[in-house]
């Protein structure tokens, strides 16, 4: 057998360029900026999560010393809708449900934390103390916060367009829209059936910085800046520009270091249209931080999905159907990808690495008085990842079969690649039987059964959990790329904004190996909107498949033009000019020029721009898949669940630089143990939040999470030149399923499977006590 690749050793991975600058605190994040003459803003939010504004006093507010202005829904009457998803069809040709989301709250407030005013002070102190003075006169409504209680009969509606709330009956992707009835009669005539209901629970982003702008007017120019911390500075002016109602060359946004993302960083959001009107009426920068508070009431949440899941067996244990249903709660406003993750996101990752010829989705997207939910880490694809290997695990103990060998008999084989799913999608490439036996080589599969007897021996219980998942990793829209020579450097522009993920490093290094030249002449730029390139934000997986497929082709083009201007100069037949190692060489003569002397000469002759390569490319899907395994010991005096050993074996495709890629798979690992153990963003059911600090939110610590072994074992990309595949959302995808199937296997009865997510103390304490009586009347 191939071992993995397990990317230790520091020949394997670089130094990360980035982190010198961030580690000894010279990073440039969005709080750091101090403009000239620069204010703060603090916003009012509602305290309610569904109420009509009967009117707002701000007199009281303005009249302390050192307040500037206080902006209401009147200074932005004219604003575009800051909801701009994509529009998409449902059931019968119904189209989503818009509604307008303000920038500032006028007659009504649909979710606690929504803001209605924008208080701007000499200091961020003055601005807060004016804030409590800021009267709002509210009538408070019926709210509703669960997605199922939002569809049930009588419940509150909140949009008057979205009758019993539904924002849309979305039937599935094109591909299985008249499968529906083979799927029921294949269940119905099935030999073996099980069926599973499971909770995605609503979850917190929680990056280290919270979110935060400068807004910027310039008057004599008439143009508006933004400084934010972003995914794409480019996505981002598109969408503010479209909610303020201006032209590309009327908007400018500059992203400096970016303190975390996982996807709620990618879309404009009211506070930030409001700094660049505030910036506007008082002329001067206007600097708003989000406190943690705040951003647990107004960013972007993640998953909320309640999903049920019926697999069809044949004698055999071969899988022969899948039907998933599942209802969303989207919050109060539809986020710009959020109904795109619930729907197309979700669905398109099915059946995974499974041989299911015959597959039905569903999803009905709610609206609730909550904060909208958008992309988190994995966007759609631990959903469905999830509801397949618990549905998969499920059926291992309804028929009594081995959890390994159940998912081996079902798996794609290799030689069927390229394998076309029963949703549509083409794997290119992957050998899912080989990743699987890597990992339960990995974990000691065959030693399981000794440590377990060992732990009952300490009163412990212990189980095995394992995760089979592919996910579809982005490509669209395409990239661009300019590659730029100035003061005696290549500078590699670029769209996508990095929050983490070590583009400067990855980047550079590509280039300068394709090139044959020294990394340290180059330099990577991001986070400018007026770079002359178009893409998409680092989302989904795609950077370095999208942002790569540009480079190559960028790097084509300038060894190209490279060698044009080399023969144009020395008057050689083009076919004798030739490029290696970064030097342009005429064959039969001494001729030997290096890229960098090339664009000095150019330069010196008034041609700095001639060896400027602006490219645009196109990527498509990728498909990255792997197995996760995770071992967890209970007490089950206790319900304490604790992490034993970690297993983790990828496909990212080719791995470009190993120990970038084993950080992406361990930091989604680490978030996907918090959404199994941990995380709950709680409101009651009135649509109050009681998780609003992370005194009320847990997030894993270190001491929470074992030693993961992560290790590779590849197969080339057929469909881009550098055979990569995503490995961002990985880890996330991977470990909610592993750890609690982990958990499901080590508590001896179906209260261990019961278990919804996150698999707290007291919840596993009941199952186990459950467990307890059921085996003393066994």
């Amino acid at each position: 057998m191939n071992r993995p690749q397990t990317g230790r050793g520091r020949h394997q991975g670089t130094l990360r360029v980035e982190d010198a600058a961030l580690v000894t605190g010279r990073g440039r994040f969005v709080d750091d900026l101090n403009l000239d003459r620069q204010v703060a803003g603090v916003f009012v939010r509602s305290p309610h999560p569904h109420a009509g504004i009967r009117g707002i006093s701000v007199d009281e507010a303005l009249r302390q010393p050192g307040v500037i202005a206080v902006l209401t829904a009147a200074d932005v009457a004219g604003l575009g809708n800051v909801s701009r998803p994509p529009p998409q069809e449902g059931r019968d040709g119904r189209p989503l449900i818009v509604p307008k989301r303000p920038v500032l709250a006028g007659d009504r407030v649909v979710h606690v934390g929504e803001p209605v005013a924008l208080v701007v002070a000499e200091t961020v102190g003055i601005a807060r103390d004016a804030a409590d003075l800021v009267t709002v006169d509210y009538d408070p409504l019926p709210a509703v916060s669960d997605g199922l209680d939002a569809l049930a009969a009588g419940a509150p509606e909140i949009w008057r367009e979205a009758p019993g709330n539904m924002a849309l009956d979305w039937p599935g992707p094109a591909a299985v829209s008249d499968s529906q009835a083979e799927v029921d009669r294949i269940i119905a005539e099935a030999r073996h059936t099980v069926s599973i209901r499971v909770v995605n629970q609503r979850l917190a982003g929680v990056p280290l910085e919270t979110r935060g702008a400068t807004g910027v007017f310039d008057r004599q120019t008439g143009r508006y800046t933004l400084h934010a911390p972003s995914q794409s500075a480019h996505a981002l002016k598109g969408q503010l520009g479209a909610i303020l109602g201006v032209g590309p060359r009327e908007l400018r946004v500059l992203s400096g270091d970016v303190g975390g993302a996982f996807g709620l960083k990618t879309s404009a959001y009211p506070e930030y249209a409001a700094l660049l009107v505030a910036a506007e009426k008082v002329g001067r920068p206007v600097h708003w931080m989000s406190t943690r508070s705040e951003a647990f009431q107004s960013d972007n949440q993640g998953r909320d999905s309640v999903a049920e899941a019926t697999l069809a067996l044949a004698a055999d244990g071969r899988f022969l159907a899948l039907k998933v249903s599942a209802v969303v709660n989207l919050g109060a406003y539809v986020s710009s990808a959020g109904a795109i993750i619930a729907t197309i996101g979700f669905a398109n990752c099915f059946p995974t690495m499974y041989d299911i010829r015959h597959v039905s989705v569903g999803v009905r997207l709610a609206f609730t008085n909550t904060v909208p939910t958008g992309p988190y880490r994995g966007a759609g694809r631990p959903e469905a990842n999830y509801v397949m290997e618990r549905v998969v695990d499920a059926a291992a103990r309804a028929i009594g079969a081995d959890p390994v060998e159940l998912r081996r008999r079902n798996l794609i084989a290799a030689e069927a690649m390229p394998y076309r799913s029963a949703v549509g999608n083409v794997y290119d490439s992957g050998d899912f039987a080989a990743v699987l036996a890597a990992a339960a080589d990995h974990a000691d599969i065959g030693g399981f059964a000794e440590r377990r007897a060992e732990a009952a021996g300490r009163g412990r219980w212990r189980g095995i959990g394992v995760s089979c998942f592919l996910e579809h990793a982005g490509g669209a829209p395409g990239e661009g790329a300019a590659l730029v020579f100035a003061g005696g450097r290549l500078i590699v522009r670029l769209g996508m904004q990095p929050s983490g993920q070590g583009h400067a490093t990855l980047f550079r290094d590509l280039v300068a190996r394709r090139l044959g030249v020294a990394a340290e002449r180059v330099v990577v730029e991001q986070g400018d909107s007026d770079l002359p390139i178009t893409g998409g934000p680092a989302v989904g997986s795609r950077s370095t498949n999208a942002a790569g497929a540009a480079l190559v082709k960028g790097i084509e083009r300038l060894v190209a033009t490279a060698c044009d201007l080399a023969a144009e100069l020395t008057g050689a037949d083009r076919s004798a000019v030739g490029y290696r190692d970064g030097y342009v060489e005429v064959a039969g003569t001494n001729y030997r020029v290096s890229l960098f002397d090339l664009a000095d000469r150019l330069t010196q002759a008034g041609r700095p721009d001639a060896l400027t390569t602006v490219v645009q490319a196109t990527a498509v899907n990728t498909f990255p898949n792997g197995c996760h395994l995770a071992e967890v010991e209970i007490d089950p005096e206790t319900g304490q669940v604790g992490l034993a050993n970690y297993v983790a074996v990828d496909d990212c495709g080719t791995v470009l630089d190993h120990t970038l890629a084993e950080s992406q798979v361990v930091g989604g690992v680490v978030q996907g143990l918090g959404q199994g153990l941990m995380e709950l963003v709680v409101y009651d059911r009135d649509g109050q939040l009681l998780t609003g600090t992370l005194m009320d939110y847990a997030v894993p610590r270190a001491q929470d999470v074992p030693s993961i072994a992560s290790a590779f074992r590849p197969t080339p990309c057929q469909t881009n030149a550098l055979g990569v595949k995503g490995v961002g959302e990985a880890g996330a995808t991977a470990a909610i399923a592993a750890v609690m199937n982990a958990i499901a296997d080590a508590i001896p009865s179906r209260s261990g499977a019961d278990i919804d997510m996150p698999a707290t103390s007291e919840r596993v304490w009941r199952a186990c006590a459950a467990a307890t009586v059921d085996r003393a009347h066994a």
